[in-house]
């Protein structure tokens, strides 16, 4: 059963101490390759200069504990198989909430849409300054403070993919090492074939997608799910999605993501009707839209 670290949250809030921890970044991480080496899919990223000691899961803060946070504008779960192994939250009203409950209170479920949180449900209650509110509030400031301290402008000189072969924006069929990793086509994609994260061996190894648009991961069509594979040592808790607009995560259900998504726009995983769940290693926060959720599993990593 998951166990959300809350209790020395809420007294760290109650007493007005809570401050987000962002760490300053190292310099950006650069290429190594041999002048003119050829690459064959699956292409292999150079190894990158990753910044020393840096506790990348501390730009989170207070939102690390969330699995899903919807912004102000909720999260709706569709199906009965959906689980959430982390707490969830929102900055709007309780009813922003539908087709979910933890171990408190229901959110407008039905026989067909029943989610399980193993956490808990956070939203702005009533009285304005209630614990819950306030919790629900400052997630949402720190994640709003981890997305900009992954951006492009905090985080210089990202390794565009399409200099390592293949297509650009293209994450599928590839091997990549540590590194920030930007699109030149503004979007990323995970098609024709999974993404593989090797760690080399390094159980700090630090993985940074960036794109000022959209993220879609499964296809090409609406008929095939796509996964992240982690090697080598590669963990979840150390990989990072900084999404401009909207992420759509395996339209046609199953597929196995990894890490955490911030978009500013809404997240999707799978499609109404689908019954083959979707897994996130990871969590998700959107910003300033909604989730939706049709049968998806969510674990919390281990910070």
């Amino acid at each position: 059963m998951f166990t959300s670290p809350r209790t020395k949250l809420i007294s760290m809030l109650i007493l007005g101490g809570m401050t987000s921890a962002i760490p300053a970044f190292g310099h950006a991480l650069h290429d190594d390759r041999h002048e003119g080496r050829k690459h064959r899919h699956p292409v292999v990223a150079p190894p990158p200069v990753t910044p020393a000691g840096v506790p990348y899961s501390a730009i989170l803060g207070s939102a690390s504990p969330f699995g899903v946070f919807g912004g102000g504008a909720g999260v709706t779960n569709s199906g009965i198989f959906t689980v959430i192994n982390g707490d969830l939250g929102t900055t709007g009203i309780t009813t922003m909430i539908t087709g979910f409950h933890d171990g408190n209170a229901v959110y407008t479920e039905t026989p067909l849409n029943i989610g399980a949180v193993n956490g808990t449900v956070f939203t702005a209650t009533a009285p304005d300054g209630s614990v819950p509110s306030v919790i629900a509030s400052a997630a949402a400031l720190d994640a709003l403070k981890a997305y900009d301290a992954l951006s492009p402008a905090a985080l210089p000189g990202g390794i565009d993919v399409a200099t390592l072969g293949g297509g650009a924006g293209e994450l599928g069929n590839r091997t990549l090492g540590p590194g920030i990793y930007k699109s030149a086509a503004a979007s990323f994609a995970i098609q024709g074939g999974d993404l593989t994260l090797d760690g080399r061996n390094d159980p700090n190894a630090i993985f940074v997608f960036q794109m000022a648009s959209t993220l879609l991961v499964g296809g090409p069509g609406a008929a095939f799910p796509q996964s992240v594979i982690l090697i080598n040592g590669a963990q979840a808790k150390n990989v990072f999605w900084q999404v401009g607009s909207a992420a759509t995560i395996n339209a046609a259900g199953g597929g196995h993501m990894v890490g955490t998504i911030i978009s500013s726009a809404a997240t999707t995983f799978s499609t109404a009707g689908n019954v083959t769940v979707v897994t996130l290693e990871g969590r998700v926060l959107a910003l300033n839209a909604s989730v939706t959720m049709v049968n998806t599993h969510v674990n919390l990593p281990a910070l």
